[in-house]
């Protein structure tokens, strides 16, 4: 069966695959497509899906760059439901003969815009919505035979429709949790304006990641980069769907693990009856990492040397393709698209050496979203310690200490992350955030430990509520655990004198401090 399916068109935004993602949940397929698709390839892509709508992305350019990236025009005469989002809304506007103009008053985060007319993808929307607008550029006048559908005080033409083609755009984005109906603007474009059918499931997403790791590997050995993390152990499960007995896990311990993490990781996949090799690598780590200070050097560093050690162990196990659990949000905040902006370097995307000595590396899970990764978890009936695992950076604890890495920042940073967990655990609050640790600051302060002055480190507790990791809240943790995780720390680490709690959202900062 052919399943309905809408096109996103690339433009470079760090929210492109968060679109399609959204438009899979309603059951919807949904595939990301460069920006400068053509009419023609559109049409092979019928061969295989039915294309019922496309969706503009938005983007970091500005529509008056130089090189900005543009849309064929023909696509517009294509009579297909078009949606621009941002960068879309705007280039669709000019393309058109609309007025776009650089904002004197820019938007990012939360506005509220009003809604003239609630028709088209607004049917049901509140005369007053809450969205996440991030722009610099504006619609100022719509182009002839197009009406305005909403507006803000500083952005005149916040949405708008064509009033007789299925051509839509809007300013905010209604991918982003915080924008509180975006998922009925979706839900309006998919089903009353492209007429698709939810025939689409997750089961499928399986079976197609299954179907192309036996493709590229073939008949050859493959070995898997096992972090016991929820990313890892699902490209672990699938890869060992699709390979059987060709397949070997290595887990490299790099010395920046959690306490006690990794023997619970050795004690766990020992039970999966796949060949596991543990790699006991502190100290080439700690000696690749001596005196390095900058954040994107440690993340490509430790990158490489991941890779070095996952080519020495495929000697022995004869693997010629290396696995890796690399998700949607890794990629995109690494840059890894050439319209997309690098927030910071990933090592297991731009941390990655551009010459290794295995065939290919694989990445079954790419496109997907943390909360995907742990849907696919359940339907391959991975335990639960796995799934409900929070997220943990490849890095560990290199990239939650700010500066140069010592043994006793190590030591440190691994005592008071424990003291976090224990007692967001402990207070019940673990199911309802996304994540939870401690960062070991460069920072100083004074303190009064026995009555005597001391001078010593400052812990930074960070908690985050989010879906997909694209975007995240701070926690509102109760006070009182707060204060249980402040004194635990004080007192049974002697260096530390101060903590501190983050109280900032993805955007403007990233969940992680490095």
């Amino acid at each position: 069966m052919k399943h309905d399916a809408i096109l996103v068109l690339d433009f470079g935004g760090q929210y492109c695959h968060l679109i399609g993602r959204r438009i899979r949940e309603q059951g919807v397929y949904s595939e990301i497509v460069p920006h400068n698709i053509t009419p023609d390839e559109i049409n092979r892509l019928n061969q295989r899906v039915n294309v019922k709508g496309l969706i503009l992305s938005g983007g970091p350019a500005s529509v008056y760059e130089l090189n900005a990236p543009r849309l064929d025009p023909k696509i517009l005469e294509m009579r297909l439901p078009i949606l621009g989002l941002c960068y879309g809304h705007q280039l669709v506007a000019q393309m058109i003969k609309g007025t776009v103009t650089h904002s004197t008053c820019r938007e990012y985060g939360i506005a509220y815009i009003t809604i003239n007319k609630p028709v088209g993808i607004l049917k049901g929307l509140r005369h007053k919505e809450k969205v996440w607008m991030s722009h610099g550029d504006t619609v100022l006048r719509v182009p002839q035979g197009f009406e305005v559908l909403a507006h803000t005080g500083s952005c005149p033409v916040a949405a708008y429709r064509h009033k007789e083609k299925p051509i839509y755009g809007l300013q905010w984005h209604p991918e982003v949790i915080h924008t509180e109906n975006g998922i009925r603007v979706l839900k309006n474009f998919s089903f009353e304006v492209c007429g698709c059918k939810p025939n689409w499931k997750m089961e499928d997403t399986i079976e197609e990641m299954v179907r192309e790791i036996k493709l590229e590997v073939g008949k050859s050995q493959a070995m898997i980069a096992l972090s016991g993390g929820i990313d890892s152990s699902v490209a672990t499960a699938l890869t060992a769907r699709a390979l059987k007995d060709k397949l070997t896990a290595v887990f490299v311990d790099h010395g920046f693990m959690r306490e006690g993490e990794p023997e619970a990781i050795e004690n766990t996949f020992q039970k999966f009856g796949i060949k596991l090799i543990i790699a006991n690598a502190q100290t080439r780590f700690m000696q690749k990492l001596k005196d390095v200070r900058d954040p994107e050097k440690k993340r490509i560093i430790i990158g490489e040397e991941f890779i070095r050690v996952f080519e020495e162990n495929a000697e022995n196990s004869k693997a010629e393709y290396l696995i890796q659990g690399t998700i949607y949000p890794d990629r995109i905040e690494s840059g890894f698209r050439r319209l997309s902006e690098r927030i910071k370097t990933h090592h297991n995307v731009g941390g990655l050496p551009q010459h290794t000595k295995f065939k290919k590396i694989v990445e079954p899970l790419r496109d997907l979203y943390k909360d995907e990764v742990r849907k696919v978890a359940k339907l391959l009936g991975l335990p639960n310690e796995i799934i409900n695992r929070q997220p943990f950076p490849g890095p560990g604890l290199a990239v939650r200490i700010m500066g140069e890495i010592t043994e006793e920042k190590v030591r440190v940073v691994k005592k008071a992350d424990k003291i976090v967990r224990e007692e967001i655990e402990k207070a019940g609050l673990a199911e309802q955030l996304w994540q939870y640790f401690a960062v070991l600051t460069e920072t100083k302060a004074t303190g009064i430990k026995g009555d005597a002055r001391a001078y010593g480190h400052v812990i930074a507790v960070r908690t985050a509520e989010s879906r997909e990791a694209m975007t995240a809240n701070f926690a509102r943790i109760p006070y009182p655990v707060l204060e249980k995780i402040s004194t635990r720390i004080t007192n049974t680490i002697p260096e530390v004198t101060r903590v501190v709690y983050d109280i900032t959202h993805k955007p403007p900062a990233t969940i992680e401090w490095e």
